[in-house]
């Protein structure tokens, strides 16, 4: 078996992937934007070939890199695990008769329309969506569903250039800042009251083998937009119980009804007032470290178990469900730079035994804006048994650990 792993250098825990896959025994390749010596000497000289290129996502550049691995060996699997390559990985491996994620399942779970129509047309619940491609569409859309709304871009990734409306005037400033009258085609939906998560396997020939869920709190939107919050993502321990039961069985179908093979799956989910709603999903990994926290959760090595999906269609591992775990981000109180933290040494004291890691920029650090994530600035990761102290314990760090800036 030879697999090639698209950009495993950046971001770093590419690397992760690239570990999991030598892990497996199986023949690894790397096409990356970036020299063989930016891997750490322990992975880079487990791999049998690397092929540098200007772009992963320049199509042209991919398939001739392949074509020439190919020479060395046959490609049995081309992989990529980052949003933005995933669209270019699958048209190369259609192109050369690679198996793996096809063409349409990676555009289904790229643009946003085209995802809940495939959803809605499997009978499952989702918000009302469109794409929009005026102004007058946007307007029309409204004046049928009412407001709130959401627009945002086709291929957008979590809030990343996401504007919910109120109202025609919000309409229309959001339609001028997605530069919708001047030809972009964006997304418009209806705006989900209700509490956000999401739910995430690793699926095996179309079914979930290993699935976790999380929790945001607040949601997205909100944490993306407010400075003084310090936002959380809690995954529980608690997702073989009766309360998820209905998660699982929609994240099983949303897999299905959208052709995901053998990959990791991402879904964000609401539950509102109207029920349990489908929102997106995706055929890669979550972002901001969440694999790490359920590797933890569950002692288990979860980029490996991917890679065994992946070079084996089988995953010989198994979830302990002995934690929850989650982190926190922790936002500097202005920008600028960072000068000094507050409550740092009491955060120790308290949990010290539960802390996994923590990221904490030495003082001089310039700040980034809360746009950024939650892995913008500071944050901390935690993991205990049980859900509730957990997540009494991430609210205490939230009150007692702040971020001086100057």
């Amino acid at each position: 078996m030879h697999v090639v792993l698209v950009e495993p250098a950046f971001p770093n825990n590419q690397r992760e992937f690239l570990r999991g896959l030598l892990s497996t025994g199986a023949r690894v390749s790397a096409i990356s934007e970036r020299p063989p010596e930016a891997l750490p000497s322990a992975l880079r000289e487990g791999l049998f070939q690397h092929e540098r290129v200007r772009s992963v996502v320049d199509e042209h550049a991919l398939a001739e890199a392949v074509k020439r691995l190919s020479m060395k060996a046959r490609v049995d699997r081309l992989e990529a695990t980052v949003e933005a390559h995933v669209m270019a990985a699958a048209h190369v491996r259609e192109q050369l008769k690679i198996h793996g994620t096809t063409s349409r399942t990676a555009w289904l779970c790229r643009d946003k329309p085209a995802m809940k129509d495939a959803v809605r047309k499997a009978g499952l619940p989702c918000a009302a969506s469109a794409r929009v491609t005026s102004v007058a569409d946007a307007e029309a859309f409204a004046k049928t569903t009412g407001y709130p709304l959401i627009l945002k871009p086709l291929d957008g990734a979590g809030a990343s250039g996401t504007h919910k409306v109120s109202n025609d005037a919000d309409l229309k400033t959001a339609c001028e800042t997605l530069r919708v009258a001047q030809g972009r085609t964006v997304a418009i939906e209806e705006f989900l009251e209700g509490h956000e998560g999401f739910y995430d396997t690793l699926s095996v020939c179309g079914k979930p083998v290993l699935d976790f869920a999380c929790h945001y709190y607040p949601n997205v939107l909100e944490a993306m937009r407010t400075r003084w919050i310090s936002p959380q993502i809690v995954c529980t321990n608690r997702v073989d119980g009766d309360p998820y039961k209905e998660l699982r069985q929609l994240g099983a179908k949303v897999i299905e009804a959208l052709g995901i093979w053998t990959s990791a799956t991402h879904m964000e989910w609401f539950a509102s007032p109207k029920g349990l709603k489908f929102s997106e999903i995706g055929c890669r990994p979550p972002g901001v470290g969440v694999w790490d926290l359920y590797s933890s959760a569950n002692e288990i090595d979860l980029y490996a178990a991917w890679a065994h999906a992946i070079v084996h269609e089988n995953v010989p591992f198994k979830t302990s469900r002995k934690y929850s775990a989650g982190m926190i981000a922790l936002r500097p109180d202005r920008d600028g730079v960072i000068s000094h933290y507050d409550g740092v040494e009491q955060m120790q004291q308290r949990f010290g035994q539960w802390i996994l890691d923590s990221h904490l920029p030495p003082a001089g650090t310039p700040t980034q804006g809360v746009e950024g994530g939650y892995m913008a600035n500071a944050y901390v990761r935690m993991r205990h048994p049980d859900y509730d102290t957990l997540r009494s314990m991430l609210n205490t760090v939230g009150e007692t650990v702040k971020v001086r800036a100057r």
